[in-house]
């Protein structure tokens, strides 16, 4: 098997580009010590902070956001980087190429009952000049690596350079991520999806209409039945799509009006979009693909539909949308 190292040699991977991505990966060797200790090292529970979105922190998200921060500011490649436990966007090096956006850790609300968690990435090219929010407000098509990696029964890498979606697990004794999975691919049909049901009637007509319509199985408009599967972290919840297919969806709803997305574009919903196009998937916020959507603040909101592509295709007619043809790469 292929190291993570091999593997970026063998793909070609700019030199320093392969450099911080092993700095993130070794980090993330480093946050899966700390998530198995749990609370035999006394990092379980919430702290007393909020963070920039209102809500309240737990210990081990500013644990892994210190270790990211720590291991980027010493890796030397890095202009800036923007986390989802940050406020602002944090200056790094002045003579660094690249971007880093990052969840620390996904799901940490999972961390109190040893559920899943992950960390997520995204790299960006850091434009010339003086660092500012500004500079990290480029298009998901714009990223040059993504990835995520998934503290489970075992500790999993996936990642994209735009080369396809390659799977590494991290060896338990000689602690080096190997590539197991060479190109994950997303099947197109499905017929499992993941959904915060609670949510229901919360959400526009026409994800009402699309979820009424799976329940119905057999009997219903789509004559066929689906199971729903839902982790509670969308690190977990994607790494099931890219594995065995599925769609997963955090929809527009209206229970606050104020906050009508859940998921963030810069660090959760880019990331990830890129995978799922690169596995042979889709991805849409249900009335525009996420990877083309233009930012316009790093802590910015979006709905989120990705997955196999007929049935993000399927989903979308419900929203009066045809996303049939390939997206436009351009």
């Amino acid at each position: 098997m292929q190291t993570l190292a091999q593997h970026l040699t063998s793909k070609a991977v700019n030199e320093s580009l392969a450099q911080l991505i092993l700095t993130l990966a070794d980090t993330s060797k480093a946050i899966s010590h700390a998530v198995r200790h749990g609370a035999l090292a006394g990092v379980l529970g919430a702290t007393e902070q909020e963070n920039v979105q209102g809500e309240t922190q737990k210990k081990l998200d500013i644990i892994t956001n210190d270790m990211l921060k720590d291991a980027l500011k010493a890796d030397g490649t890095v202009r800036g980087l923007a986390s989802e436990e940050e406020d602002h966007v944090v200056e790094v090096s002045a003579n660094g190429q690249y971007l880093v956006c990052f969840d620390p850790l996904d799901g940490s609300s999972n961390i109190d009952i040893n559920s899943l968690v992950g960390t997520i990435f995204s790299v960006l090219p850091a434009p010339a000049g003086e660092l500012t929010e500004t500079s990290f407000l480029q298009s998901g098509r714009n990223q040059l690596a993504a990835g995520y990696v998934l503290y489970g029964p075992s500790t999993m890498l996936a990642l994209t350079t735009g080369q396809g979606v390659q799977l590494f697990t991290l060896h338990p004794e000689t602690n080096e991520f190997l590539l197991t999975n060479a190109a994950m691919s997303i099947s197109p049909d499905t017929q499992e999806f993941a959904i915060n049901m609670s949510n229901q009637r919360f959400w526009e007509a026409p994800m009402q209409t699309y979820i009424a319509d799976l329940l119905l199985g057999k009997i219903g408009p789509r004559e066929k039945s689906f199971n729903m599967r839902w982790i509670a972290a969308m690190v977990g919840d994607v790494h099931r799509v890219l594995s065995r297919g599925g769609i997963f969806t955090y929809p527009t709803d209206n229970k606050d009006p104020k906050k009508p997305y859940k998921l963030r574009l810069m660090y959760e919903a880019n990331p990830m979009a890129l995978l799922v196009e690169q596995a042979g998937g889709k991805a849409s916020t249900g009335y525009e693909t996420i990877l083309d959507i233009q930012p316009t603040q790093i802590h910015q909101r979006v709905a989120v539909i990705l997955g196999s592509a007929n049935e993000v295709d399927a989903c979308l007619s419900y929203h009066g949308l045809d996303y049939s043809e390939e997206p436009n790469l351009d």
